[in-house]
């Protein structure tokens, strides 16, 4: 097989292919002086089964752009297969029509994608998972649960615990987690009495004297998850951790985080960390590496992904 990354996340590139034991394959990916993404693939990749290692993070229109342009190069180099690993796939809440008049985002980059000449995409923890069937193409959406669950169980295996959903949305994913790692659930009902005022929280379930873990797929703003710890310290949490797949962060979300209630954030590197991050006193960055890796293996040996979760 060969390896090809765009410059998303290089460090989450360098460790799958250490995992493979597969070098990345020689890539340029660069700009023109007006910001044109030129790429050149340095080696032959005809009738190779190749895998293009990308997030569609910020700045999301960039990567999403050398995603494509990668696609394209390996096609007219006659690749075997490409598939586009990507770790976090952005526009990925633009998934239906929220109003009149909008677009859903998510469908049209499924299909760019895919007429760029992917052949499969390989991505982790999508927004919703109908996006699956927004490809015209073999999709395979994978779970960081297996990952978060190690960790919980390393480091938390002793205390009594509960698994909450900051909101209804959620109930799946903190109910598929809650059931690994044997707890109860609970869940954050939020609303907005009248336009203008805060969002009222209410707990549903028992949540007094048991560590919580708070479990979803993206953190964007953290407003929403600041807001929950509060409302579970309230009603008498021992403390309050968050596991999030994708860690967006955008504005203010890290110093917001690091000023909160919350005892510890855990996200996955499917979003390069910043410096921010990486220093921030209750944050902590785990690795998707060698699930991605797993998988990579797996589908180029045409063994099965979905036994990964079994």
């Amino acid at each position: 097989m060969k390896l090809v990354a765009g410059n998303s996340n290089r460090p989450l590139a360098e460790a799958i292919a250490q995992y493979l034991k597969v070098p990345l394959a020689r890539a340029t990916v660069r700009r023109f002086a007006d910001m044109e993404i030129f790429v050149e693939i340095g080696e032959n990749v005809r009738g190779e089964d190749t895998f293009v290692i990308q997030s569609t993070s910020f700045p999301t229109n960039d990567h999403l752009m050398e995603l494509l342009i990668i696609a394209d190069a390996l096609r007219r180099a006659s690749a075997r297969r490409i598939t586009a690993v990507i770790p976090y796939f952005g526009y990925a809440r633009q998934d239906r029509k929220s109003a009149a008049r909008t677009p859903i985002s998510a469908k049209l980059v499924s299909n760019l994608i895919t007429h760029a000449g992917v052949d499969r995409v390989l991505t982790i923890d999508l927004h919703a998972g109908q996006i699956q069937g927004f490809f015209d193409i073999p999709t395979d959406n994978l779970f960081a649960a297996p990952v978060m669950v190690r960790d919980i169980k390393d480091r938390m295996n002793t205390s009594p615990k509960v698994v909450v959903s900051p909101d209804v949305g959620g109930v799946v994913r903190a109910r598929a987690l809650a059931k690994r790692i044997d707890a109860p659930l609970a869940i954050v009902d939020k609303r907005r009495e009248r336009p203008g005022e805060s969002e009222v929280m209410n707990i549903i379930g028992d949540v007094a004297g048991l560590s919580c873990i708070l479990v979803d797929d993206i953190v964007d703003s953290g407003g929403t998850l600041c807001n929950a710890a509060e409302a579970l310290l309230q009603q008498g949490a021992k403390e309050v951790y968050a596991y999030i797949t994708h860690a967006v962060l955008s504005g203010g979300a890290v110093s917001r985080i690091a000023s909160s209630k919350l005892k510890e954030l855990v996200v996955t590197d499917s979003i390069q960390p910043t410096e921010a991050v990486k220093v921030a006193r209750n944050m902590r960055v785990i690795t998707i590496a060698p699930l991605m890796g797993e998988a990579i293996a797996r589908t180029s040996t045409e063994s099965s992904v979905s036994s990964l979760f079994d």
